[in-house]
């Protein structure tokens, strides 16, 4: 794991900040930072050292001839199968690195090498002869890459800090910032920067002359295969031949994640997804490390004796990290000082905290990130489905929403959070398939993110503005995959390309890489992702079991526990933290009415009355707004205050 970036310029003194970008990608990669400058490009690498730890692997990386350059973050898991076939092809290896591997791979197949890589991956090969330039990203989007363009100079890199050390327009994107404050992230390709964008999951670039960049189009080397009838009935066996092809997949991408030059364990969490891992990976390891967190100071978050339970009876050696209140506070401006553009999942929280007590022991750890999108893991999809059901609709809708509109809802305790996701539910259950996903996927309307922003950032459909036309084209776009006349695999396969890679990934690079921690997904290994979208609805849900092939296929593995306990998440007590440890930041600093007034951004009646909402009785998702709400403006109080 590393990180990497580039710059095409003409300009010298853009090219001249190259090694301060690589510097900000210090935490991605600690062992060793390089660059190295042409004519009109420039490349930075950072290096967190996996396979093959000697010098001779370092990055920057050149074949023989000098000809080839490359900089590549992440990892290819059949690199030594790739090897063996270079090498009997005539190539002659002078390191044990995948690295090397991979150049190899590009020169020889060009594009065409990323249909043969099983990994995650972002990367970038410089052709010095033909001053060319390929930049690629893996499948599914484990591997983050962004780029900026601005019709003179393209920039790329692994995070939105290296770009910011360049000179650039940094002009807010509207539509993404009304897209944050409904979702806590911003939920497509594009970022906070109007023109700073993600390369999309399974997707390159290729510039055949760097000396004159007219555009910059992506194309397309992957998707996932969209669930229609006739690839079901072709590729879906009976139940429990599928069941065993699903445990021989995982339990080969497990097999194949745990090869590494440094010690290796997973997260566990006590859930079905971690417990699933950390159990096949037990079989191919006798010393398994296994991690979890608990809160000392909030037992209705913590869920470690869930983890307990399963490490016993797997026998793993497993960790508890067990945090009290201060220790937030304690970490509140670290975590705040590496999220360089807004991302507000709240879980992040506890995936950093995770991450730095895991690193004290192992290097690379294994998580179970993937599956609920995969399989329909989470609470919306059980609702969904019941949705679906016309006689179930109407009785929600009719009998339960006045009920639970009058009842507390917070996130604080076991009524109140379900009386919040029942009450949220009952909000969209007579919706058209699109609305009622969108309503479900966000944490506040449009409405109420209209009424976060001061009047000349409002989005008022009767003003016609650009911004309302852009946010319906990103809207459209990103729903595109839920059909009308569709089940719940148009719901799995718009997960995959909005919530997973946007947050649930996103997330978890992060936090791992702000503590130099390679996290990998045997989930996500396309085959089995793949395979998981050949299979039938049925499969997958009924009206009461979610995930059903992938906990029917572990029955036997797992204590019965890990089975009969509702869906938790990986929360964090924010309601608890702002009250208490953190109430000083939120109105001395970072929402007090001066910060508000100054930055001009934000409805300072909205605030007070969101405040106001958070001490009350009646929190509902008060605190992940003004979660949001802390999380952009410490973000800008760094990058864009002048």
């Amino acid at each position: 794991m590393c990180g990497i970036v580039g710059i095409v310029t003409k300009s010298r003194e853009q090219k001249g900040k190259i090694d301060d970008a690589v510097q900000t990608l210090h935490q991605r990669g600690p062992d060793h930072q390089s660059a190295v400058s042409f004519q009109q490009l420039a490349l930075g690498h950072a290096r967190l050292s996996i396979i093959d730890t000697s010098e001779d692997a370092q990055q920057h990386f050149f074949d023989d001839s000098k000809s080839y350059v490359i900089v590549f973050n992440g990892e290819i898991y059949n690199y030594r199968e790739l090897k063996t076939n270079l090498e009997q092809e005539g190539v002659v290896f002078k390191t044990t690195s995948d690295t090397e591997v991979l150049l190899n791979l590009y020169i020889r197949y060009g594009e065409d090498c990323l249909e043969k890589l099983n990994g995650f991956f972002a990367f970038a090969v410089y052709d010095k002869e033909n001053k060319s330039l390929f930049v690629a990203r893996d499948r599914m989007g484990i591997k983050p890459l962004l780029y900026y363009f601005d019709g003179t100079d393209l920039i790329f890199a692994s995070e939105m800090k290296a770009i910011l050390q360049f000179s650039i327009d940094k002009q807010i994107d509207q539509v993404s910032l009304f897209n944050y404050l409904q979702f806590n992230y911003i939920p497509s390709q594009h970022t906070i920067l109007t023109h700073v964008k993600r390369l999309k999951p399974g997707s390159f670039i290729r510039i055949d002359d760097l000396q004159s960049i007219e555009k910059v189009e992506e194309q397309t080397y992957y998707r996932i295969p969209f669930n229609e009838k006739e690839t079901i009935q072709k590729n879906a066996f009976n139940y429990d031949k599928s069941k065993e092809m699903l445990r021989n997949l995982l339990d080969d991408a497990v097999r194949k994640r745990l090869v590494a030059d440094v010690p290796v364990g997973t997260f566990l969490s006590g859930g079905v997804d971690s417990s699933i891992i950390s159990t096949l990976a037990r079989r191919h390891k006798d010393d398994l490390n296994t991690f979890s967190i608990g809160y000392a100071d909030e037992p209705f978050f913590d869920e470690s004796d869930f983890a307990d339970s399963v490490a016993r009876k797997i026998g793993s050696k497993h960790h508890v990290f067990k945090l009290m209140n201060k220790e937030l506070y304690e970490h509140l401006n670290d975590i705040l000082d590496y999220i360089d553009e807004p991302f507000a999942d709240s879980s992040a929280i506890a995936v950093y905290l995770l991450s730095k007590y895991t690193k004290q022991h192992v290097t690379v750890a294994l998580s179970g990130d993937g599956a609920d999108e995969m399989f329909s893991g989470y609470n919306k999809h059980l609702a969904d489905f019941r949705a679906r059901h016309p006689g179930v609709k109407e009785s929600i809708v009719k009998t339960g929403y006045p009920l639970w509109k009058k009842l507390p809802k917070s996130r604080n305790s076991k009524f109140s959070n379900l009386n919040r996701q029942f009450y949220k539910f009952s909000l969209g259950a007579n919706l058209s398939n699109k609305e009622r996903y969108w309503k479900w996927a966000s944490v506040i309307g449009e409405e109420s993110a209209n009424y976060l922003l001061k009047e000349e950032l409002v989005f008022n459909p009767q003003r016609l503005s650009d911004a309302a036309f852009e946010y319906k084209k990103r809207k459209d776009e990103l729903l595109k995959y839920i059909r009308k006349e569709g089940d719940l695999n148009d719901v799995l396969y718009t997960d995959m390309h909005m919530v997973l890679c946007n947050d649930m990934l996103r997330k978890v690079d992060s936090m791992s890489m702000a503590n130099s921690l390679e996290v990998r997904t045997p989930f996500l290994d396309h085959r089995l992702v793949n395979y998981a979208f050949s299979l039938p609805r049925a499969f997958k849900i009924n009206a009461d079991m979610k995930k059903k092939i992938l906990q029917d296929t572990f029955r036997d593995d797992l204590p019965d526990e890990v089975y009969n306990r509702p869906k938790h998440g990986f929360e964090v007590p924010l309601l608890g933290w702002f009250r208490n440890e953190l109430r000083g930041v939120i109105e001395n600093d970072l929402l007090s009415d001066a910060f508000i007034a100054r930055q001009g951004i934000f409805n300072p009646s909205a605030i007070k009355d969101l405040l106001d909402q958070l001490y009350s009785n009646d929190p509902e998702d008060s605190p992940a707004t003004v979660w949001a709400l802390i999380v952009f403006n410490s973000w800008w109080k760094k990058y864009m205050m002048e």
